[in-house]
């Protein structure tokens, strides 16, 4: 559904048994939704699963990790991500990564499968391709369901125990998909030739990956589109253009977000034909439309307040000026001043007003905050 009406806050649809007689049982107030959180995806989930098997990661020193944790944790953020504050709302622990834990104990609340860089696709598909597999984790989503399954029987001895664990889980398929275009996309490979032909691939992926989680009897799942790609410095920095026509209003390159959107129509039509019984909630959350409000202001530059036009300002020459912070692997693009430089890059002075990312394609702290509750549709 595409009304006001439809678009509910992710908890409110996920949520709407507590206080209220489910199943034969009185939930009171403050209980738990759910009694375990499971997260499968990329960078925007990974909460140090990549820093598991690379422990000279850049994510695994400052400035990661450094406004809330006060250390870094193996998260693509300087604070928490989407899934923190799910795990907050559910008042759950924050869920352990994968290769962090060891014993059913360790994944009593969930797990996090979920890897940076990981994609959809098998690494061999991108082995055939021709691409360098340097940048290619290992880790895609049939990988992640692989440890799901090791994770339920670890915690499940009986199916019946398994179906139990499942039915009473939250699942967070995503966001996943976006690294099988970056790959060929940053390896300098054909937009029209070879890229945009893989999103029906990349979806039929997401659609199996869905269909694996409902077989293994998940009742809950939430299956995250594709963020604006072309509001992220990431990609506007080897994407520039001269013509001040190739730019939304907001600073971000069209051709990306509209390569974006129709991922996300691809995805949302995928969604609405997954069979699923009566008891099963696939829910497609709205991370496009989420960031969207965030970096675009209903009103125009020229107009609105002060702080207004200095934010759509701001935002608008982000992609296009030449300032000084980066990854080694990413040229300037994202802020005005530096406040640190290490052999691994440089951090912002002051990330979050500018463009809200963190490393060029991921979130400072507040921003996954006010996305957590992304606009949903069932």
């Amino acid at each position: 559904a595409s009304s006001s009406l439809a678009r509910l806050l992710l908890l409110v649809v996920l949520c709407p048994y507590a206080a209220v007689v489910s199943a034969g049982r009185y939930d009171p107030p403050g209980a738990p939704c759910y009694t375990r959180l499971f997260s499968l995806g990329d960078s925007v989930s990974d909460t140090g699963n990549l820093a598991s098997v690379a422990p000279n990661d850049s994510v695994l020193a400052f400035p990661y990790g450094e406004t809330f944790f006060h250390r870094p944790t193996g998260r693509f953020c300087d604070g928490r991500l989407i899934v923190d504050f799910i795990a907050e709302a559910l008042k759950l622990p924050l869920v352990t990564p994968f290769l962090a834990g060891k014993t059913a104990a360790d994944f009593r609340h969930g797990a996090n499968f979920a890897v940076a860089g990981a994609t959809a696709l098998g690494q061999q598909f991108f082995r055939d391709m021709g691409l360098d597999l340097a940048i290619v984790p290992p880790f895609s989503l049939d990988v992640q369901l692989e440890w799901l399954e090791r994770v339920l029987h670890l915690l499940g001895p009986t199916e019946k125990e398994r179906q139990d664990i499942m039915s009473s889980s939250l699942f967070l398929l995503g966001e996943v998909g976006v690294n099988d275009y970056n790959h060929p996309l940053f390896q300098h490979r054909s937009f029209a030739g070879e890229i945009r032909p893989l999103v029906p691939k990349v979806i039929q992926k997401i659609e199996n990956a869905t269909k694996v989680l409902i077989g293994l009897g998940a009742k809950n799942i939430v299956v995250p589109g594709a963020i604006p790609l072309g509001c992220v410095p990431r990609y506007l920095t080897p994407f520039p253009s001269d013509d001040p026509g190739d730019y939304d209003a907001a600073g971000c390159v069209r051709w990306l977000n509209e390569f974006a959107e129709e991922h996300n129509r691809a995805l949302r039509r995928m969604l609405g034909r997954v069979p699923r019984g009566p008891a099963v909630a696939v829910v497609y959350a709205d991370y496009y439309a989420a960031v969207m409000e965030i970096r675009s202001p209903a009103t125009p530059a020229s107009t609105g307040s002060g702080r207004t036009r200095r934010w759509r300002r701001a935002v608008a020459t982000a992609g296009r000026t030449t300032p000084a912070c980066s990854s080694p692997a990413t040229p300037p693009r994202s802020c005005a001043r530096t406040r640190r430089s290490t052999s691994r890059g440089t951090a912002c002075t002051s990330p979050r007003p500018r463009t809200g990312s963190w490393r060029g394609a991921c979130w400072t702290g507040p921003t996954p905050r006010r996305l957590y509750c992304p606009r949903a549709d069932v």
